[in-house]
């Protein structure tokens, strides 16, 4: 067996794999007597069937399987032991297979396109400065979420006339009377200033005429309404109707041991006091956890943004074609390339970061987390000691489901985890504090 590489340029190449009868044959002639022995053959007694026989009639089949097999080992092991750092998989050259003779060739060539980055560097160091916009809760997030809660949690009447504030479900129409949906569900909190008076004093089966792309000011809070996205919410345009068939108004509930109870668990809370104290601290949690997403971003932002790496960039083009299954066009490849080659780009920073700081995953870990994560799916540490020796089981049925998907989303996901946390330990992270409407007119300003 001959293996070559011929490098076209620093980032495409071709290795050629020459096989010879020597190679391939005595697998080839172990696998046929394998048959014989196990076959079931009218007019043979099994394990009586000749090797020529099998020969004749799965011959060819079992050459070009074993040939397949050599290819993938040694195509693997070429690649791994000479450290190249490809992109993808080797891709076939068709024209090198097309004109086989199986029946009476015996020396073989195939020839495989291959995609190389070549290797790069990257800065880790107090020099890196990456931005994080840690958010404040102020008394307005606050009042916000109290009153919120308080009519989360409220009585539900069902009053003869509506007001504003009340929702409405009712029967929607397009303007010559055809019916789009039999029930939606209208805030009439979140209709537009303008809109909101011909809400308030109606009856069951009353109706009212609107257009709806003046109802709301938030194109989200119409796909709410009508259960569609937002992109269908957004095409919807002109004169609409509403027949009201459901009147109902929440009756806000008191701020007292019930409420307590009801939003954080009984005996949590004891007081008003503590109960904003638990508000606030559930809505920092929530804010950190936007913060630190955001500035995750801002950290592959920059290094994708400073790290050069020059990818192959028409090998993947030609790979993702003719993987994909007919899945993936020209188009959709000019539409969604230059997404692809950042997503690469950072996965490769990462993996060279883990392979450089020696940042690893052992398995049990993985189980770990995911004895963690049923734990707190099933109701906290008191689950834990009633499930007993029987959470090793769960979490390794867990992990071993999804042909073993589980075990490798568990593995990625802390193996991303430290690596973010070794790069945020070795770079200068710049806090500013911002509300919450700054920050999400930043994370707006931001979107590519």
């Amino acid at each position: 067996m001959e293996i070559t590489l011929d490098k076209r340029n620093t980032t495409e190449g071709l290795i050629k794999v020459k096989l010879n009868q020597g190679d391939y044959k005595p697998k080839v002639d172990e696998k046929i007597r394998d048959y014989a022995r196990k076959a079931n053959i009218k007019g043979f007694r099994p394990g009586k069937v000749p090797t020529g026989v099998i020969n004749r009639m799965f011959g060819k089949s079992i050459l070009v399987e074993e040939i397949n097999q050599i290819l993938s080992t040694k195509l693997n092991e070429y690649i791994r032991d000479n450290k190249l750092r490809i992109i993808g998989d080797p891709l076939p050259v068709a024209d090198s297979s097309k004109n086989i003779d199986w029946e009476n060739q015996h020396d073989f060539e195939f020839d495989y396109q291959i995609g190389l980055v070549e290797d790069f560097t990257y800065e880790l160091s107090q020099k890196v400065k990456v931005q994080s916009y840690p958010i404040e809760v102020d008394n307005k997030v606050i009042d916000e979420t109290l009153t919120d809660l308080k009519k989360r949690f409220g009585k539900v009447n069902y009053p003869e006339t509506s007001e504003v504030g009340d929702n409405l479900v009712g029967e929607l129409s397009h303007a010559d009377g055809s019916v789009i949906k039999e029930a939606i569900f209208i805030q009439t909190d979140k209709v537009t200033k303008k809109q909101q008076k011909q809400f308030s004093r109606l009856k069951k089966d009353d109706s009212l005429t609107f257009e709806i792309e003046k109802l709301f000011d938030d194109t989200a809070d119409l796909a709410t309404a009508l259960d569609v996205t937002p992109e269908e919410a957004g095409n919807l345009k002109g004169s609409h109707s509403l027949k009201v068939t459901t009147i109902s108004r929440v009756e806000p509930a008191e701020v007292n041991t019930e409420l307590f109870d009801r939003v954080f668990g009984k005996d949590a809370v004891s007081n008003e006091e503590e109960f904003i104290q638990k508000i606030k601290e559930t809505i920092q949690g929530n804010y950190q956890r936007e913060t630190e997403h955001f500035l995750e971003h801002n950290v592959e932002d920059h290094f994708v943004k400073n790290t050069s790496i020059k990818l192959p960039e028409d090998f993947l083009k030609t790979w993702l074609k003719a993987t994909s299954e007919g899945q993936i066009n020209d188009e959709l490849l000019a539409n969604e390339f230059d997404s692809y080659t950042r997503n690469l780009k950072w996965d490769l920073i990462k993996n060279k970061i883990a392979e450089d700081n020696k940042i690893q995953v052992e398995a049990q870990e993985v189980k770990n987390k995911a004895k963690e994560m049923i734990v707190a799916q099933f109701g906290g540490p008191s689950i834990a000691s009633q499930l007993g020796d029987r959470l090793d089981a769960i979490a390794d049925n867990y992990l071993s489901n999804e042909n073993g998907q589980n075990f490798m989303k568990l593995y990625n996901q802390l193996r991303n985890e430290r690596i973010m946390k070794h790069i945020k330990e070795n770079i200068s992270v710049n806090e500013k504090k911002v509300s919450l409407d700054e920050f999400k007119k930043i994370v707006d300003e931001h979107r590519h």
